[in-house]
């Protein structure tokens, strides 16, 4: 096995345990503190957002700073602190001490931590996975996928065998092996290149906001991402209700469509490489959506009985192009940009994309209340369709990413 292939695979396991240990402690941490603490709605959702705050309040920052040191030291010390912080929990259980503080604030901090992994793993990635990036984006989404799909189920059977408390040591357990591994890499991340002088943390945010803004090609991508996670928020606020009193799905049922998106995501994330090869890994970007789009549609024309299989078809189907999307656009974005601005530029995208959900579930709360949860599911369905046009009007005549206009 090369050297390459062997840091890559290491690269693999540690975000395959890492995942699965996330998506097991996704259902405990919420059923901990529902069940054990007996948290108010308003609580769990102090609780779950303080877990995603973090990316609007200091991605941005993150991203400069990452710019300026190399990003696997940044990593392990990610996983560690996660790791130490989610310890606390199963600690102050056992004490009797446990509250809902200290949930939101373990929550928040391991945000704080997140932030900096996703935006530094993002930039780190492309050092390992070497010429082949597509491949090595497919795999980690791959990997996303699986855990998304087998981590619900896992953590809920946990959660009951050994309590909820417990389980969050597995999301802990999960960091550590993800540190080591990142440890056991051979290959030699290049040290970041010396900031300009005088460019202070300000200058060189504004560098990265400036790359994007005058990036063609990257202003698209921001615009179809934001338009793909509005959509999602709009759809999110209305879709529960949808499927338990429009269409009358038990729970069992509502798990299996979800489970479904799962699979599908799976799929895609296998075959993107080679609809890259087939159809141009730029012009991929941009078709894998205009051609699921339209099954979009069919989601708010499901009705109980055999049209709960619209919305099935019009979930599967947009799985799948959101998958193919994320990963070949991510790739794209990688490529366009140089290393020094790496880090900057993923933040600067994750900080807008991420951003827009609140502005979505709210646009969609007040939809379903106003017009009904159908206007509210046409509303992200239209979105969704004409999600693709900046990215295809960027990207138009152009088959592969390689090629010089970009």
């Amino acid at each position: 096995m090369s050297t390459a292939s062997r840091d890559f695979r290491l690269l693999l396991l540690g975000q395959t345990t890492s995942q699965l240990g996330a998506q097991v402690s996704a259902v405990a941490i919420p059923l901990l503190a529902v069940v054990t603490l007996h948290a108010s709605p308003l609580q769990l959702g102090l609780v779950t957002a303080s877990g995603t705050v973090a990316f609007a309040l200091i991605g941005l920052p993150a991203g400069a700073w990452l710019d300026r040191v190399r990003r696997r030291p940044v990593l392990v010390a990610a996983d560690l602190v996660r790791a130490a912080l989610l310890v606390t929990i199963p600690v102050a259980a056992l004490l009797g001490t446990l509250s809902i503080a200290q949930l939101v604030l373990v929550s928040l901090l391991t945000g704080v931590a997140r932030v900096f992994f996703d935006v530094g793993y993002q930039s780190y990635l492309p050092s390992v996975a070497g010429p082949d990036l597509l491949k090595g984006n497919a795999a980690m989404e791959t990997i996303r996928a699986g855990g998304q799909l087998a981590g619900p189920g896992l953590g809920g059977w946990a959660t009951t065998l050994v309590g909820a408390a417990n389980v969050v040591l597995v999301q802990a357990a999960a960091f550590v092996v993800s540190a080591v591994s990142l440890l056991a890499i051979a290959v030699r991340e290049p040290a970041a290149p010396p900031a300009a002088a005088g460019s202070g943390m300000a200058g060189q945010i504004r560098e990265g906001l400036a790359f994007v803004a005058r990036t063609r090609v990257l202003r698209a991508l921001l615009v179809t991402s934001a338009a793909g996670n509005l959509s999602f928020g709009v759809a999110s606020a209305a879709g529960f209700v949808f499927m338990v009193r429009t269409l009358g799905l038990p729970p069992a049922a509502i798990g299996a469509v979800l489970a479904l998106g799962s699979v599908t995501v799976m799929l895609g994330a296998a075959i993107t490489p080679r609809l890259a090869r087939r159809y141009g890994s730029a012009r991929i970007v941009w078709l894998c959506l205009a051609v699921t789009g339209p099954a979009g549609l069919l989601t708010p024309l499901a009705t109980p009985g055999w049209g709960v299989a619209l919305l099935v078809l019009g979930t599967a189907a947009g799985e799948l192009g959101q998958i193919v999307y994320a990963i070949t656009s991510v790739t794209l974005r990688q490529r366009l940009c140089p290393d020094r601005l790496l880090g900057r530029v993923n933040a600067t995208m994750r900080c807008f994309v991420t951003g827009i959900f609140p502005a979505g579930a709210l646009l969609g709360g007040v939809l379903a209340e106003a017009a009904g949860v159908r206007a509210a599911l046409w509303t992200a369905a239209v979105i969704i369709l004409v999600s693709p046009l900046p990215t295809w009007r960027a990207l138009r005549g152009t088959r592969d990413a390689e090629q010089p206009r970009l």
